[in-house]
Order: structure tokens, then C-alpha cells, then sequence
């Protein structure tokens, strides 16, 4: 029950990060290990080619809040990782594409 006058606070919503730009050899560990002292992680993924398992070179870092997200991204973006200056931003949601047919029938 909430008294008169007490304020009810929202949970915070997670904050999905697109980290670009990344080395072809990075690994989700190896992800999570640079984000992770920004603050609590949600999901880590790395990107990979469905044929090779070779990473694509960008991947997605969840955080559990909106303001450690931002240092991070504040504080990442444009930094060197095995030569590469990576790109750190807040990811933009995921567009719907139109099914892609392959000829045949």
C-alpha cells in the first residue's frame, strides 16, 4: 500500500548498448570483462557469422542501469582495442524486416 504523499519509484528499464568496430577475435567473456566495471551487465553477445563462428566485429552489452550504461558509453566510445577505435552508443530497437524470398517457388 502507498501512503499519501510517498513516491513510487519504476524499476529502471535495461539499456542495450551497440559496441562497433570490435576486433574480429574479440569473445563475449572478453566483452563482458570491459564493460563490466561500469556496472551490472544484463546480456553480452558478439556477433558471429552463422558459417564461420568468426566474430562480425560488432555485438550488444546490457546494462541494468541507464546511468552506468551512459558513463560507459562516455567513457568507451573512441577508445583503442587491439587497434581498432570501437564505437559504443545506445542501440536503436531492432526494425522489422519484410521476410527476403530466395527465387525458387
Amino acid at each position: 500500500m502507498i501512503m499519501v504523499g510517498e513516491s513510487r519509484k519504476e524499476p529502471e528499464m535495461a539499456v542495450r548498448l551497440y559496441v562497433g568496430n570490435l576486433p574480429y577475435s574479440i569473445t563475449q567473456s572478453r566483452l563482458q570483462e570491459i564493460f563490466s566495471p561500469f556496472g551490472a551487465l544484463g546480456e553480452v553477445t558478439v556477433i558471429s557469422d552463422k558459417f564461420s563462428g568468426r566474430s562480425k566485429g560488432f555485438g550488444f552489452v546490457e546494462f541494468e542501469n541507464a546511468e552506468e550504461a551512459k558513463v560507459a558509453i562516455e567513457k568507451l566510445n573512441g577508445t583503442d582495442m587491439d587497434g581498432r577505435n570501437i564505437i559504443v552508443n545506445e542501440a536503436r530497437p531492432k526494425e522489422e524486416r519484410p521476410a527476403r524470398s530466395f527465387g525458387g517457388r
